[in-house]
Formats: structure tokens, C-alpha cells, sequence
């Protein structure tokens, strides 16, 4: 009777040994994780212009961490971020919330000028991602020669859009073919006639795969195999020294 208590205990603690195993290998090989937001770790593009491009106000991305002139008009910046990913959306159109410091939400681009006609962002990712959609909010009020872009382009292709009715402000929302990688360009398009481009956020959405394992979940799953091999080798044995 003994000997089958005993039998029964190491049948039970193999089982359970199992379910442990599995679930370790189970958290190694999980596959993609749900469409969600991308943080962005930098992004690098020409700042924008303000009153030495003739702007009644300054449109730097003045807040910008990386390096670059954030004081100068269509100076190049990079390895930062700053007002496009900051998270802080305008309630109102971009002559009540600007100002000359240029600390204002909005980024803006005036078409005439150097480094600023067809404004290309470039943003980096930490990891490698799947970027399923992205999200622009923009100025379109139309008043003092601020409208938005003719088009956007994507790793220079166009996602299609609904564009914003007249003499408003709010998201516009891209779609396309799926881009993959650890960066991507977004390019505003600018309208025929000369102009300023405000953008204030862009939000971008996706998934990527899990990380591969770290070495210390690697030595976890081997050690629990290994244990499982042993845990039958003894009930093998038992068995034979019963029989």
C-alpha cells in the first residue's frame, strides 16, 4: 500500500511539473502582441519657422531634447523629441495658443521656404514594430494661410485619409499597407499655392512580436525539462522494483 501512496505522490508532482514547464515555454514562444500605441524613442526633422519666414508668431518645436537650434527656422533636429510626441493636443485653433517664444503645440511649416516646403519627420523606434495606422492632428482654420497638407506619404507612399472640413482643427487618421521596421518617414504634402503646414501630435499603432527570451527564462524552461526526465526515470524504476 505504501509503495502505491508513494507512486501516486511522484505521478502527481510530475504533472504538476508539467503544467510548470509549459507555462514557461509558453511565455518563450508567445506570437505577437495586440495592435497598441508605438512609443516613439526620437525623431529627427527640419524645425519649424516662425517670423523670419514672415509668421506673425514663432512655430519651433522649441521644447525639442535633441540636438539642433530649436530657435532657428528649419534648422535640422535629431535624436530628440519634443511637441509631435509630447502628448499635449490644442483645443483651439493655432492663433489663440501660439505666441513669438514659439512655445506654442503646434509646429508649423511655411511652404516658400527652404527646409520647410514638404516637412519629412523621421521616427525612430526602440523596437522593431508593424505600424498599422497613424494619427495627425492638424490646423486647417484656413486664416492667415494655414491649411493642411495636400497628402501624406509613409515611407514615400501615400495612406489614404479623409481630410478635415474647412476652417477646422482635429485628427486625421492614415491608413495603408503595414510598414515594418524599427523607423519610418511621414511626409506632409504641401498645397500648390504657398502656405504654413501646423501640426501639433502624431500617434502612431501597431504590434510587434515579443523579445526574445533572456538567457535566465532559457536555463528556467531546461531546468524544468530536466527535472521532468528525472521525475520518469524514478517512476520507471519504482515500477520495475515493484513488479
Amino acid at each position: 500500500m505504501s509503495s502505491r501512496i508513494v507512486e501516486h505522490f511522484r505521478a502527481g508532482a510530475g504533472q504538476v511539473l508539467r503544467v510548470a514547464c509549459l507555462s514557461v515555454a509558453g511565455a518563450v514562444v508567445a506570437g505577437p502582441a495586440a495592435a497598441s500605441g508605438i512609443p516613439v524613442a526620437s525623431y529627427d526633422m527640419n524645425n519649424g519657422g516662425g517670423q523670419a519666414s514672415g509668421g506673425s508668431f514663432n512655430y519651433w518645436d522649441r521644447f525639442y531634447n535633441g540636438t539642433g537650434a530649436t530657435t532657428t527656422d528649419g534648422a535640422p533636429l535629431s535624436g530628440g523629441v519634443g511637441d509631435l510626441t509630447d502628448g499635449i493636443v490644442p483645443t483651439n485653433f493655432w492663433f489663440t495658443v501660439e505666441n513669438l517664444a514659439g512655445t506654442g503645440p503646434y509646429v508649423g511649416w511655411y511652404s516658400a521656404m527652404p527646409r520647410q516646403s514638404n516637412p519629412v519627420v523621421q521616427f525612430n523606434f526602440s523596437l522593431e514594430w508593424t505600424v498599422e495606422q497613424i494619427r495627425v492632428h492638424v490646423d486647417n482654420s484656413l486664416s492667415g494661410g494655414v491649411v493642411q497638407p495636400l497628402a501624406y506619404l509613409v515611407n514615400g507612399n501615400a495612406w489614404a485619409f479623409t481630410p478635415l472640413s474647412q476652417s477646422t482643427f482635429g485628427w486625421i487618421t492614415l491608413t495603408g499597407a503595414p510598414v515594418t521596421g524599427s523607423s519610418l518617414s511621414l511626409t506632409f504634402l504641401n498645397q500648390t499655392f504657398p502656405h504654413w503646414i501646423f501640426v501639433s501630435e502624431v500617434e502612431l499603432s501597431g504590434t510587434h512580436g515579443d523579445p526574445i527570451p533572456e538567457p535566465a527564462s532559457g536555463a528556467l524552461l531546461l531546468l524544468g525539462l530536466g527535472m521532468l526526465g528525472g521525475a520518469a526515470r524514478r517512476r520507471a524504476a519504482a515500477g520495475r522494483a515493484a513488479a
